[in-house]
């Protein structure tokens, strides 16, 4: 014992700085820390063994998280405290007073303690507590829980301290904050962005506001700017003045909440809602988990991303039960002749509702040419023609919804068919199409 390395560190006397060891050593291989020893491996040892003893089993105690006493021992010998840390099972550790931070986390390097990278402390907290997002721990353990606390008291649920581990706002292995307590936090740093264009080449800004906080506070703050995006138009029918909104409230509200529970939070980037005067679209990261399909999410199979999310969601009545959203966002426009398109990418979900109430070139008396159907005559303007294969494909709808489609717009006499059979395919009916 002559010299320190990556196993062994002396110190000559107490200082705080031993708590930085010990942490270092339980997130690498472990190790032993002499105090009463000088650089050189001399024993010097300590005038009041029975006090240091004290202050550094009591000091690592409260120093140091999550709990890492299980691993630390100590022994005395001939004046010389032995503290012998071995690697956790918890990691990664830090310092209380720093928190999950390079300065707060420290890994062994030789002959020293050094401060762990963002990146190394992500690996550590992903290897220990698992792949799933929402269980592992948050890198901020500041949180306050200010807005969550209202939403549940405004549905009337408790909230507590006491309920955090059922709700999986703290882990029930180290008692710390997970990842969806960040996300249910008034620190949340993910954010909800919602532009309003005025061209439907979305190039155009109008207004954009950008919501943060609590993913409460977010759906909150965002459904009542939609809620001012979304205007009423009215009819008559004989003297009964009829008031329509341009979407359905209820596919606004499950849109947004759909956008919200199912997202990777993972990555850092923003819920995207865009406003035109003729559509909105929801994009939120992260595409359709292995195995599903936008068929398979319309017929009301779910398989959630972030379960527990969805559990918090589920219980104080946000989300009535699983799998249902995208049905009741279907359902609100059964009579419409423009449903909703769900477009999926490996790493993106988008899902656009239509406006119930535009009209063609501003004419309330034309015939109506719905989104969907102007999307086909802008391709067929493009590439002369379009099969019904390609307006699924263009659609995201399945055969029959093509066929139906395809055949409204030749009785509308926007389109034509040509050819027959395996051949057939459709073209622009120029006398009719402006």
């Amino acid at each position: 014992m002559n010299y320190e390395n990556e196993n062994t560190e002396f110190k000559v006397q107490f200082t705080e700085d031993i708590y930085k060891e010990v942490v270092a050593f339980a997130n690498t291989g472990g190790g032993d820390i002499f105090v009463g020893v000088d650089d050189r491996g001399t024993d010097v040892g300590l005038a009041d063994i029975d006090d240091v003893q004290n202050r550094i089993t009591n000091g690592i105690r409260g120093a140091i998280l999550p709990d890492v006493t299980m691993f630390v021992r100590l022994s005395v010998q001939d004046g010389v405290i032995k503290i012998t840390v071995s690697e956790g099972t918890n990691k990664p550790y830090y310092l209380r007073s720093k928190g999950l931070k390079p300065n707060g986390v420290y890994v062994r390097q030789g002959a020293s303690s050094a401060p762990a990278s963002i990146e190394l402390i992500r690996l550590m907290i992903k290897q220990n507590d698992g792949d799933s997002f929402e269980d592992a721990r948050s890198l901020d353990q500041n949180l306050t829980f200010e807005s969550t606390a209202k939403a549940f008291e405004r549905y009337g649920v408790k909230f507590s301290p006491e309920k955090y581990p059922a709700l999986g706002i703290t882990q029930l292995s180290s008692g710390l904050y997970s990842n969806l307590g960040f996300l249910l936090s008034d620190q949340c740093r993910h954010t909800i962005k919602i532009a309003v264009f005025s061209d439907e080449a979305k190039t155009i800004f109008k207004d954009s506001k950008e919501f943060g906080g609590s993913l409460f506070e977010q759906l909150d703050s965002a459904f009542d700017y939609l809620s001012l995006c979304n205007r009423t138009a009215a009819s008559f029918k004989g003297l009964e003045r009829i008031e329509h909104s341009d979407y359905p409230e209820a596919a606004l509200r499950e849109a947004l909440l759909n956008a919200i529970v199912h997202r990777d939070y993972s990555f850092s980037g923003s819920i995207i809602i865009n406003v035109t005067d003729n559509e909105i679209e929801f994009i939120s990261i992260g595409g359709l988990l292995p195995g599903l399909s936008p068929d398979d999410i319309k017929s009301g199979i779910s398989q959630p991303r972030n379960k527990r999310l969805v559990e918090v969601f589920h219980r104080i009545r946000l989300i009535e039960s699983y799998g249902t959203g995208i049905r009741r966002i279907y359902n609100c426009y059964k009579d419409s002749p423009d449903q909703p398109i769900i477009e999926v990418t490996s790493n993106t979900f988008k899902i656009t509702l239509f406006n119930t109430n535009s009209v063609v070139n501003g004419d309330l008396t034309a015939p109506r040419i719905s989104a969907q159907m102007r999307k086909i005559l802008n391709y067929v303007g493009k590439n002369g023609s379009i099969t019904e294969v390609e307006i699924g494909e263009l659609l995201g709808v399945k055969k029959t919804r093509s066929y139906t489609i395809a055949s409204d717009m030749c009785k509308r006499g926007l389109l034509e068919q040509v050819e027959k059979g395996k051949d057939k395919k459709y073209v622009k009916n120029e006398s009719q199409v402006q």
